[in-house]
């Protein structure tokens, strides 16, 4: 997938383009639903298939104080839209000369000029523009002008609940540690990247070495406690079990920033410092508590290392 960061970086003969718009983020069900029709409209009409995206929120710019944290980072965003064969993606800086754009100029500049639009797709609430004014209904009214027509993609439902797939829902579900819905409705599994790093090296003191993420990952982590969970290391393209803690360790009160660290099942002489790493979240075990004692808390730990055994177990098997 090519990956344009301005538009000025669009050849002049790149078109014609079917073009799906919105933030993505966290490139869930619905917006995989968007772009599967995408796909099937360039398809039909011998176009590229291609997202229109922004680098941020919009939020993050015009309210900051209402801007929700991202369920994925941009380039994590732009990685997972790559996996599902689009043609290009543009990904568009949302700073205060986008903002001020009118709806129309968006459309004439971007969409039109550049893009050579011969289909745009967008989800029933998508407001674009200066002050959102652009609509699907504004999208209808300019496409006989500039001759593109507008396809508008109904919501996606989860299979036996009636609320609607969205960010916000997964970034619900993952506040509350629920990362088995939060992966129905994303239609993948949550999971977060980063880099092996050094920590306090208590979990290997206590006979449970574990492998502690950096501060910095690119994906929205799940609340504290303990998961049962995989940790695909990308160095060697293995996937292992784990059991994932996230929090700051309250029995020991010594850890400032949550972590993310993963104990890799029956893997005790792993040497992953500096590796790139995923950890992928399965279920959750139970909440982070404290417990009166390191006895009692290694108990706890073996506890948790056989409940994530026998459910990865069964997970491989489905």
């Amino acid at each position: 997938m090519i990956v344009f960061r301005d538009t000025e970086q669009i050849p002049a003969d790149f078109g014609p383009s079917a073009v799906a718009i919105g933030k993505f983020d966290g490139v869930h069900a619905g917006h995989r639903a968007v772009i599967e029709r995408l796909k099937a409209d360039a398809a039909a009409s011998g176009a590229r298939a291609v997202a229109v995206t922004f680098d941020r929120n919009p939020l993050a710019l015009l309210r900051p104080e209402l801007c929700p944290d991202n369920v994925v980072s941009v380039e994590r965003k732009l990685e997972l839209l790559g996996e599902l064969g689009l043609d290009a993606t543009v990904l568009l800086t949302f700073d205060r000369e986008l903002a001020s754009r009118s709806a129309e100029e968006f459309v004439e500049e971007i969409l039109v000029g550049a893009l050579k639009v011969s289909t745009v797709l967008v989800g029933r609430d998508f407001r674009f523009g200066h002050r959102g004014a652009g609509t699907p209904d504004l999208l209808r009214e300019l496409g006989p002008r500039y001759g593109f027509s507008v396809d508008v993609v109904d919501d996606v439902f989860v299979e036996g609940s009636e609320r609607r797939v969205s960010s916000s829902w997964i970034r619900e579900l993952l506040a509350e540690g629920d990362v088995a819905t939060a992966a129905v409705v994303l239609g993948r599994p949550v999971d977060v990247r980063g880099e092996v790093v050094h920590g306090l090296k208590r979990g290997r003191e206590l006979g449970f070495p574990t492998a502690n993420l950096s501060e910095t990952v690119d994906a929205f982590v799940p609340a504290d406690g303990v998961y049962a969970g995989w940790l695909h290391d990308h160095e060697t393209g293995i996937r292992h079990p784990a059991a994932v803690s996230v929090g700051t360790n309250p029995t020991f009160d010594d850890v400032l920033v949550r972590q993310v660290e993963a104990h890799v099942i029956d893997e005790d002489a792993l040497d992953l410092y500096g590796h790139e790493v995923t950890v992928e979240f399965t279920r959750r075990l139970r909440g982070m508590v404290a417990f009166d004692g390191i006895v009692a808390l290694m108990a706890q730990m073996s506890a948790d290392v056989e409940a994530a055994r026998a459910i990865l177990a069964a997970d491989a098997l489905e």
